[in-house]
């Protein structure tokens, strides 16, 4: 089997930390932003520009997905008032990690990982056992990590400022935007 991995990535900052760590571990990365979950549009296209210029300051390749908000709303329906972490995130987050599996699957990476474990914000547990389920269904060898540990979130941030990354003060949906202007933050 190649050492090649597909890494979803969540967006540029959070994966400031796991393409190089990754790429240092003998992987070739293939990265892949998937982002129907986030809200508004023009949230979408600067996070979209930030990963193009994440790749192109790793020299490495990144595929953007289509932009299809309508697919992540009727995903999500009835899930509205779920709370931060909860069943909406956990279908969000199975929607995005399916979507890098058939991406890894059809561009021949026999690995799979993703940088939302990096977020102080997320639950990497529930991360990890969906990702494994959807790299497993596939015939893809899941890579759990917990990116955050050791610092990983407060170097991902210093790496962000240091490459002048565009950096989002919440996850990425509609209800996440919304929960920032309360006192409590779900920031990614």
């Amino acid at each position: 089997m190649t050492r090649r991995a597909a890494l979803h990535v969540c967006c540029a900052p959070d994966a400031t930390v796991p393409w190089p760590a990754l790429r240092d571990e003998g992987y070739d990365i293939a990265g892949f932003f998937y982002g129907n979950n986030i809200h508004p549009a023009a949230e979408w296209l600067a996070r979209a520009e930030a990963v193009r210029k994440l790749a192109g300051a790793l020299d490495g390749e990144c595929e953007i997905a289509p932009y299809q908000a309508d697919a992540w709303f009727a995903l999500t329906r009835g899930y509205e008032s779920e709370p931060e972490g909860g069943g909406r995130c956990a279908k969000c987050v199975r929607a995005q990690l399916m979507a890098s599996a058939e991406f890894a699957a059809k561009h021949g990476a026999g690995f799979l990982c993703t940088t939302l474990t990096i977020s102080p914000h997320k639950n990497p547990a529930v991360i990890n056992e969906i990702g494994e389920s959807c790299a497993s269904s596939l015939g893809l060898v899941w890579i759990n990590r917990v990116w955050r540990k050791g610092g990983g979130f407060k170097l991902s941030a210093a790496r962000s400022r240091e490459m002048n990354l565009y950096r989002q003060n919440y996850c990425g949906c509609v209800y996440s935007a919304r929960r920032e202007k309360e006192p409590a933050s779900h920031g990614a």
